[in-house]
């Protein structure tokens, strides 16, 4: 370890961090004192861990405790713990850079508006910086459990920060924040009293106020008092626990800074004996979609911490669920190896996994907050469809749909779709589109509009992987409206021996696999056909993404021979005109499609002759 002062240029853009912090936050700035709170508390969960293995990390001082102290002359607040503590080396990798896991998505997304920013701070993970909230230069000082050697760094917050060996008799850190002449109200000890109670009562292990005596008393003395209940609250009966210490405990776990939408606290007796409390957050963290991303309950046995990220206890299609499980007949030393294959933690994922899906169809109930949600979680909680045969039903009643009488709107079950059908209709028709534009404007919703039959509009990247797992709901077949031939005619009888069909069918031959007539388009002049056992073009790009080799198919070009631009086409004699025409057809039920044409510079001359001979 060094033993000069060295001086570190922060790994992000602090200006902009820092306007952020101090403006857009500055009506809210008390949460500062809770997210440092909550970092002093991960730290002493992070020793008793530690300390199952190694008993002498402990050993001076076997409990801990988190000291907040004022010294209104030096104008300072601390906050200190008797945790893990930290080696040069931590300190510059989790000080020293600024959301390091989403620093450009996190710059991308600054903006003006408070609420908006003040969500971004717990989700990329820096509420360390919310100190710079209140104050204008932080002091953090540490030794790591075992260690003889200390570390202070410190940093006005202006683009630099420093490091440097020092002496500490006590192990764990302690964030010194040198208050701007602005926040000094948070030298009050009636303050930090009040938002202690307010956020961090809930803390596990006793918070001490250190602070100057009361007027009276000898000057230099000091009064100590512990400010909140330092129990489990997970523990704690129900009944006991209100709205306002539920969201408070969310947010401490979470790091969010906003409410759930809903909580689930239940206890489990008998052979296998358990607490869950399972949250379920109103927004989707920025890396919600990375699949390294550390995510899971925080897992306790018998209220000692284990581990932070328990992902065994969840699918991933579940991993936005933020909560805490304390098993207690599981081993105090279980390790995620022996996680991943232990008999009891299966029964537990079994049992959170229906109660999670239980808790997701009673918040169905209220619209507003399903919408939420489902704005939210929706792509994610369709890949259960795939991963999750044994719930695939009670997913698949989660889901929710635009559709074609609807299409405004992400609103409809196929619950609802089955009780609002037709009764003579017994299939649930489905149509894949790139966007949900493209899927209302679908040539194919032609015939289903005509005969009054809602068809239910797919239009994220998923939707095509996920239907293809799932064949059928409550008995009722789901059926995709662009795929093979349908059992739908319109008024028009399909003639399959029309010349004209033969005459395209020659044209295109190297475009497309057939050329038919269609059942499915009323004012339409074609549309584009998958055949049964072909892909879709959102299986095909995302087969492509992972790299992956694709089979070359071809479409089915289905045309209205009642339209009157086939019967014009029909007159027209064999030769270059003919097969530029028949070109622009099916060039145009690509467009139709959301596809571009395969050869666009070869479709813009085709138009370019057209437009010519039209003039």
């Amino acid at each position: 370890m060094s033993t000069e002062k060295q001086t570190h240029g922060f790994q992000a853009e602090v200006s902009r961090l820092l306007h952020l912090m101090i403006h857009s936050l500055y009506s809210n700035r008390e949460i500062f004192l809770r997210e440092l709170i909550s970092n002093a508390s991960d730290a002493c969960d992070k020793l008793r861990f530690a300390a199952l293995d190694q008993p002498e990390l402990m050993a001076d001082d076997s409990e801990p405790r988190i000291t907040l102290r004022i010294d209104k002359q030096a104008g300072t607040l601390t906050i200190a713990d008797n945790g893990i503590g930290m080696d040069e080396g931590e300190v510059i990798e989790n000080l020293g850079t600024i959301a390091r896991s989403g620093t450009e998505q996190f710059l991308a997304s600054l903006s003006g508006d408070k609420k908006k920013d003040a969500q971004l701070i717990g989700q990329f993970g820096v509420g360390f910086y919310s100190a710079f909230i209140v104050a204008d230069k932080v002091t953090v000082e540490s030794r790591k459990a075992g260690s003889d050697q200390a570390v202070r760094w410190e940093s006005d917050g202006q683009g630099e920060f420093s490091v440097e060996t020092i002496e500490r008799t006590e192990r764990g850190t302690a964030v010194i924040l040198h208050l701007r002449d602005d926040a000094k109200t948070f030298l009050d000890p009636f303050k930090v009293r009040q938002v202690v109670h307010q956020y961090s009562d809930h803390v596990a292990f006793p918070i001490t106020l250190v602070s100057p005596a009361e007027e009276g008393k000898e000057e230099g003395e000091e009064k100590t008092e512990t400010l909140n209940s330092a129990t489990a609250l997970w523990q704690r009966p129900r009944q006991e626990i209100s709205d306002e210490e539920y969201q408070s405990f969310y947010k401490h776990i979470s790091h969010d800074f906003q409410d759930a939408l809903s909580w689930s606290h239940n206890k489990v007796e008998g052979k296998l004996e358990y607490t869950s409390l399972l949250y379920i957050p109103a927004r989707a963290p920025f890396d919600l979609y990375h699949r390294e991303a550390n995510r899971g309950l925080k897992l306790y046995v018998q209220r000692v911490f284990i581990m932070d990220d328990a992902e065994q206890f969840l699918p991933q299609y579940l991993r936005f669920i933020k909560g805490v499980i304390d098993a207690p007949d599981l081993p105090l030393n279980v390790s995620r190896e022996l996680l991943q294959d232990y008999g009891p933690v299966q029964k537990i994922r079994s049992a959170l996994t229906k109660r999670v899906l239980q808790m997701l169809k009673k918040l169905g109930n209220d619209e507003e907050k399903y919408a939420t949600f489902w704005s939210q979680f929706g792509q994610v909680l369709k890949e259960g469809i795939a991963e999750d045969r044994e719930n695939q039903e009670a997913i698949a009643a989660l889901l929710r749909f635009a559709t074609s009488e609807k299409p405004d709107s992400v609103t409809t079950s196929l619950d609802d779709y089955l009780e609002h059908k037709p009764a003579d209709q017994d299939k649930i028709y489905y149509l894949l589109a790139d966007t949900p534009s493209a899927a209302q404007q679908s040539p194919h919703l032609e015939v289903f509009r005509k005969k009054g039959i809602n068809v239910l509009l797919l239009s994220d990247p998923v939707d095509e992987w996920m239907v293809s797992y799932l064949d059928s709901y409550k008995d009722t077949k789901l059926v995709n409206a662009a795929r093979g031939e349908l059992d739908l005619e319109t008024d028009s009888e399909k003639d399959n021996d029309h010349p004209l069909i033969q005459r395209l069918k020659d044209s295109l031959a190297e475009q497309v696999e057939a050329v038919r007539a269609t059942g499915r388009l009323v004012d339409s002049p074609a549309c584009l056909v998958l055949a049964e056992d072909q892909l879709g073009p959102q299986m095909r790009r995302m087969l492509e993404a992972a790299g992956q080799p694709v089979p070359e198919n071809k479409p089915v070009l289905e045309v209205n021979l009642e339209h009157e631009l086939l019967k014009s086409l029909e007159a027209v004699e064999e030769g270059d005109r003919f097969n530029d025409l028949a070109a622009l057809l099916l060039d145009q039920a690509m467009l139709a499609e959301g596809q571009l044409p395969k050869d666009p510079a070869a479709t813009a001359r085709r138009m370019h002759q057209l437009f010519a001979r039209a003039l």
